[in-house]
């Protein structure tokens, strides 16, 4: 299967992508461009909490498909977002104890799709992650995710904590990966739970952290000390699948 970047140029183009609900990652926008169209546009990103990236016209001229980008260039996911309710419904569904991976600003595309795939593998509901400062469902995670995305829903919210908050409502509990935890085998990851993976250089944040129940990390036996953020979640997931069996 071939998956396509899906770009939108033209301030009309993407005000009328806004309108009819289109979902769009994120904007870039001509430095100094203040004019009526422009500024609809930042305000119906604001609306949406789509992510406004200012940029001076020889980038756009750079990324645009079509030399008439009018000084905007919206870009669309490669695939449409779930809602976090859907995510829980597939749960309910198959009769099974919520297991959602939550990743908080994974923002190379690679290790978004890789995390996709391995999360569709150990046989999770869904995957939930932020709206800013993260990668998106773009054509490059597509592919990275090897047709996991055909079938594990993902869901795009504004605030990870003020989310786990809301799901441990609904009786799920919530482990992270960091390297101050605890041995992950020493932990009960049984029941309704929440994967919680932070993103390549900072980890986990300091406040999603603090929404979680556990913090567990993995043995470490080489001379460096962090894998790969979605090494890390395949590790991880695996042990809660060990444990749910």
């Amino acid at each position: 299967m071939r998956y396509e970047e899906f770009t939108i140029e033209g301030r009309n183009a993407v005000i009328e992508a806004f309108r009819s609900g289109k979902s769009i990652d994120k904007i870039f926008i001509q430095d100094g461009v203040q004019d009526g169209p422009i500024q609809t546009i930042k305000r119906e990103a604001k609306k949406h909490d789509t992510m406004i990236k200012f940029v001076t016209k020889e980038r756009l001229d750079q990324i645009s498909e079509t030399g008439k980008h009018q000084g905007v260039i919206a870009y669309m996911a490669a695939y449409e977002y779930a809602e976090v309710e859907d995510i829980l419904e597939a749960a309910r569904q198959k009769g099974e104890a919520p297991f959602i991976f939550l990743l908080d600003n994974i923002e190379d595309p690679h290790n978004l799709g890789a995390i996709i795939r391995t999360a569709n593998l150990a046989g999770a509901h869904g995957v939930i992650i932020p709206k800013n400062r993260a990668a998106g469902l773009t054509a490059t995670v597509a592919r990275t995710s090897a047709g996991a995305l055909n079938y594990t829903p993902v869901a795009r919210v504004t605030n990870l904590a003020k989310t786990i908050e809301d799901l441990k409502k609904e009786g799920m509990w919530f482990v992270c990966a960091d390297m101050g935890g605890t041995v992950m085998y020493d932990l009960n990851l049984t029941g309704a739970i929440g994967l919680v993976i932070g993103n390549e250089g900072e980890g986990v944040g300091r406040l999603v952290k603090e929404k979680c129940d556990f913090i567990a990390s993995i043995p470490m036996k080489g001379d460096i000390d962090s894998l790969n953020a979605s090494v890390a979640a395949g590790v991880l997931a695996y042990e809660i699948v060990r444990q749910r069996r």
